[in-house]
């Protein structure tokens, strides 16, 4: 595998796809426009930040004296609407909560992703290393968006028309932060097949640390991403349907919901780098299915395997579907012979319709 030697990639990974704001920025009303023609803005202005990141060097992280080994080290920032990060600090690891709701589920948001990966993959925090986890929240003027900028969390507190605040669904934290998780381990290049493979990685973990802190099944779960993300005029129940791509939403504003399930609909475009929110509904519902049929908790057999492609230094940085696909049943195989988890996981490949045996 083709490592870059400082890690990191010039991504800049948002939870909103750029063409649902694009939409949104050619509304009539200025209400809806305004918000998002101001994300889409700030959202460039982060993009070149990251790639002169890349190029410059993102300064160091490292976890302090007094941070316990195992256990998060996480601290939240206040932005005030404004966008110079981190902004002031307002609670830091072990503080108790306080009386802004933003603030303390951003706090329990994180604590739930590192504690997700720690428990279920032995992984100590997001670059497996007890990386602190730091977040900014209320960020911006009616910010549409979210993110992981190689180095924080950031979440926006929506316009109340189209968005609600971005801390309410814990898989969009746990969504961006396994970016982080991407960024550190198999740095999938964000652009077509492996970008849209490195979103899918994203949702699949987001889910399954939603689900953990819920303590649902696979079967239990509703499989959605973002849901309770969407103000009440939207017709819509989230972002992303990993069960049923393409179901997410249909309004009036927005459009429809264009994820594919699968490569007889995959969708060749420029935008969205190649359509990496878009096609990631294919992989994603690969993962759905494994994990469906699999039953019990979808980070028990499913997870591992998907995490042992993700960390096991055989898929390249420009893997496409077949390329994970493949590693996937290698690695179902290796863990638990030719078994039940086998037959899942070539069965849901076969429905999603990637090659996935030579």
């Amino acid at each position: 595998m083709t490592v870059n030697p400082r890690g990191f990639e010039p991504v800049f990974c948002t939870i909103v796809p750029p063409h649902v704001l694009d939409t949104l920025a050619q509304s009539q009303d200025p209400a809806l426009a305004a918000p998002a023609r101001r994300t889409l803005e700030r959202d460039s202005i982060e993009r070149t930040h990251r790639r002169l990141t890349t190029v410059i060097g993102a300064p160091g992280v490292t976890a302090p004296k007094e941070a316990a080994a195992g256990k998060p080290h996480r601290t939240i920032y206040d932005a005030k609407h404004r966008t110079e990060l981190p902004g002031r600090k307002v609670r830091g690891e072990g503080d108790k909560p306080g009386k802004d709701a933003t603030v303390n589920r951003a706090y329990a948001g994180l604590g739930a992703t590192f504690e997700l990966y720690q428990k279920a993959y032995e992984r100590n925090s997001i670059d497996g290393s007890g990386l602190p986890l730091n977040a900014t929240v209320h960020y911006g003027e009616e910010y549409g968006n979210a993110f992981w900028n190689g180095e924080q969390m950031v979440f926006g507190d929506g316009d109340n028309e189209i968005f609600l605040d971005f801390t309410i669904p814990v898989d969009v934290i746990g969504h961006e932060l396994t970016h982080g998780v991407v960024q550190y381990t198999a740095n999938l290049t964000y652009f077509g097949q492996p970008g849209a493979l490195n979103e899918s990685m994203a949702d699949v973990f987001g889910s399954m640390i939603k689900q953990y802190t819920l303590g649902q099944t696979a079967q239990e779960a509703d499989w959605l991403i973002g849901a309770g993300l969407l103000a009440p005029r939207v017709t819509g129940k989230a972002l992303r349907s990993m069960k049923e791509p393409g179901t997410a939403y249909d309004d009036d504003v927005l459009g429809k919901d264009p994820q594919p399930a699968d490569m007889d609909h995959y969708v060749r475009t420029g935008r969205d780098n190649g359509g990496v929110h878009i096609n990631s509904g294919i992989p994603n519902r690969a993962f759905y299915l494994t994990a469906d049929a699999l039953g019990g908790h979808s980070w028990e057999r499913a997870g591992q395997i998907w995490y042992a492609v993700l960390t096991g230094g055989e898929l390249a940085q420009d893997a496409s579907f077949a390329d994970f696909a493949k590693l996937t049943v290698a690695a179902a195989r290796a863990k638990y012979g030719d078994g039940d988890e086998l037959k899942a996981v070539i069965d849901a490949w076969s429905t999603v319709k990637v090659p996935a045996t030579d």
